[in-house]
């Protein structure tokens, strides 16, 4: 069955992620909303790109917690950090790989899926396997989005490209 809408759904998507500079500056003085409602975000966490990508199998997602002004250990941040398809349906939440402060505990981190943790600020990754978290099934190839999501409020999301394996020789 084809969905004649997912088309439109993918052109929102890719236009909702489009740089604030490439959509035109504000002609009314100071940042437009936009760029303030991202620099609000940008204190509470960054998320970076993840690698490799395209992947066939597995890929790290780096994100931040905090801004410069926060020290590493002063402040705590519930962090979510989920996968989702080009129809906006959670596919998957990636497990944490550091072994940062999570919960005020150092080392309890490992394996822990992003979803309501509580980091101190700081860089962390996380790791996808590339499985959808119901089922267990290897995720088909094609453009999945991830969103970063700190004390509530979404602080980035990107997108991320799931490639078809290559058989060995």
């Amino acid at each position: 069955m084809v969905h004649h809408w997912a088309a439109s759904a993918l052109v929102l998507v890719l236009c909702a992620l489009r740089p604030p500079a490439a959509l035109g500056q504000s002609k009314t003085s100071g940042p437009p909303a936009a760029q303030r409602q991202s620099d609000t975000a940008r204190k509470r966490g960054t998320l970076g790109q993840n690698q490799p990508n395209p992947f066939p199998r597995e890929t790290t997602i780096p994100f931040t917690v905090g801004d410069d002004s926060c020290a590493s250990g002063t402040e705590q941040h519930v962090v979510t950090l989920r996968i989702y398809n080009i129809l906006s349906q959670l596919v998957s939440v990636p497990v944490l790989t550091d072994s940062a402060s999570v919960d005020g505990n150092v080392g309890q981190g490992l394996s822990r899926p992003v979803s309501g943790l509580k980091l101190s600020c700081g860089a962390y990754s996380a790791r996808w396997d590339g499985k959808h978290s119901r089922s267990g099934r290897r995720a088909a190839p094609g453009v999945y989005m991830y969103q970063l999501v700190v004390d509530g409020r979404p602080s980035g999301m990107k997108k991320m490209l799931v490639s078809q394996e290559t058989p060995a020789p």
